[in-house]
């Protein structure tokens, strides 16, 4: 669940609370420590080398800003995000090599040339904003003709945890809580399955959707239960707004999933989309 400050009455930045909150600072930082191991080979379909000039949109703390750059050791790299307390942290941890530029901007109305990148990322942000498609023409415009669309999208049908106590249903849990949520403040808390269709209506050709697993067996227990804890820091109370329960029942259920991601041998999975496309 996922990002100058911005309102956060932003009908355009509806999570703005939840993704200022430092539980997302945490977050972002096991996400990538789960996630970017694998996804990381996805980058070589893409064929680019040399000078090349990549968008991070929606950035966040620059967690992968920094590790494409490390990726791409000739690539320019901006990394736009709408909160300025996230692109602080991401300075901060910036190594200093003159090649990443972070910006605060509005991923609605990029203020970026058209054809202005050979390659966009876009991590963790579609399932945040109302009206994804809108984005997706913003980033189709600053992309070059024959760049790539790298796209990981989140979606909460995907979290599956084991079915043990007869009290708690973890599927009903996320659908229930989480997809609901998400559907109260105008986002789809389902968009990683609904992704490949919006690229192919945009006009993209050479689209894949890869998952990156993020489960007990490839990712360290720890890890993968400090996403799930921070979640629970950020998230409880909408959650229970929006699901008619109280903060403390939502939490319990979270403590239920965290206990079984951090007790072995018990098994619990993320599937993560991953969707590439190719502007023709």
């Amino acid at each position: 669940m996922e990002g100058g400050t911005r309102d956060v009455t932003d009908p355009r930045n509806p999570q703005a609370q939840q993704m200022g909150d430092e539980s997302m600072a945490r977050n972002l930082a096991h996400q990538a420590q789960a996630i970017w191991p694998q996804e990381q080979r996805l980058f070589d379909r893409y064929g680019l080398e040399g000078p090349v000039r990549i968008l991070d949109l929606g950035c966040g703390t620059g967690e992968i800003t920094r590790r494409l750059a490390d990726r791409y050791p000739q690539a320019t790299l901006l990394g736009i995000d709408i909160l300025e307390s996230n692109l602080a942290r991401a300075r901060d941890m910036d190594d200093g090599a003159g090649r990443v530029f972070y910006a605060q901007g509005d991923a609605f109305a990029l203020q970026c040339g058209d054809a202005s990148f050979d390659l966009v990322a876009c991590r963790h942000m579609s399932q945040a904003v109302p009206d994804f498609p809108q984005v997706l023409a913003e980033i189709t415009r600053v992309l070059k003709p024959g760049g790539w669309l790298h796209l990981l999208s989140e979606d909460y049908g995907m979290l599956h945890f084991p079915a043990t106590d007869p009290a708690f249903d973890p599927d009903r849990f996320w659908n229930a809580n989480a997809v609901a949520f998400m559907h109260g403040i105008g986002c789809d808390g389902r968009i990683g399955r609904h992704t490949p269709a919006l690229l192919e209506r945009a006009g993209y050709s050479d689209i894949a959707l890869d998952y990156v697993v993020v489960d007990t067996l490839r990712v360290p227990r720890d890890t993968f239960a400090g996403i799930i804890a921070a979640w629970r820091d950020g998230y409880a109370e909408p959650l229970a707004a929006a699901s008619g329960r109280t903060p403390d029942e939502v939490r319990a259920d979270f403590e239920r999933m965290i206990d079984a991601i951090r007790t072995p041998p018990d098994y619990a999975v993320w599937q993560v989309p991953v969707i590439s496309g190719h502007r023709p």
